[in-house]
């Protein structure tokens, strides 16, 4: 089976086990049998979309790109999304053409997927679900704008408040931007904070996610 990536998840590959793969920004550039790709990307070819915004997303992802280990070359023909949270409790109800590949239990041991979280200390206290939750709690009362949906699911893993963009009627108390967006405060109502995209992030997801989410752990009840 031929497999292309894109430079932002050749990561999750390695993490997965998987070696023989080609990695290309246009995966339809090169002659493959699938591609694994962000969730917003497409491509001509099959491909497996994955999502790496929170912690949580990128731990299912590693596990379920594992699963292309076991898929025979003639049963290759999905175009399949993987589920944000609880995937193994959502996944059956995805439409799938070969959705027993997926429904089997993972190649990936819990041991070695504490392997590979283990050097990545904030990664691991929000995969802690007692330390998440005090996490949670104590940004409830922050109030926040957001811009990008990338940055929203962040956002709501982490619990904030979000005053969606259109309601001008209620007072937000930062407002929560990619850096390649450009905002001007003029009244200064709220403070702007800048997450870092592309070239001014890791290609790593995993440290991808603790920089932002270490930029937003900053936030403070105004």
């Amino acid at each position: 089976m031929k497999i292309v990536t894109t430079p932002m998840c050749e990561k999750i590959l390695e993490f997965a086990g998987i070696i023989n793969y080609k990695v290309n920004k246009n995966p339809d550039n090169e002659e493959g049998d699938i591609a694994i790709i962000l969730s917003e990307s497409d491509t001509k070819m099959d491909s497996l979309k994955i999502k790496l915004n929170t912690f949580t997303q990128i731990k299912n992802s590693i596990v379920q790109v594992s699963k292309l280990k076991k898929i025979p070359n003639n049963k290759l023909n999905i175009n399949y999304s993987i589920p944000d949270d609880n995937f193994n409790s959502d996944i059956e109800e995805l439409s799938l053409k070969n959705n027993d590949l997926f429904l089997n239990e993972s190649d990936l041991s819990s041991k070695l997927i504490s392997d590979i979280f283990s050097n990545y200390s904030l990664a691991l206290d929000w995969l802690d679900n007692d330390k998440k939750r005090d996490f949670r709690k104590k940004n409830l009362n922050i109030r926040v704008k957001v811009y990008s949906l990338f940055l929203r699911d962040i956002v709501e893993d982490m619990g904030f408040t979000i005053v969606e963009l259109e309601d001008n009627d209620s007072k937000s108390d930062y407002t929560i931007f990619p850096d390649y967006m450009n905002f001007n405060n003029k009244d200064g109502s709220n403070i702007l904070i800048s997450i870092p995209t592309h070239n001014n992030a890791p290609k790593d997801p995993i440290k991808r996610a603790e920089l932002r989410y270490s930029i937003l752990n900053n936030l403070k009840i105004k």
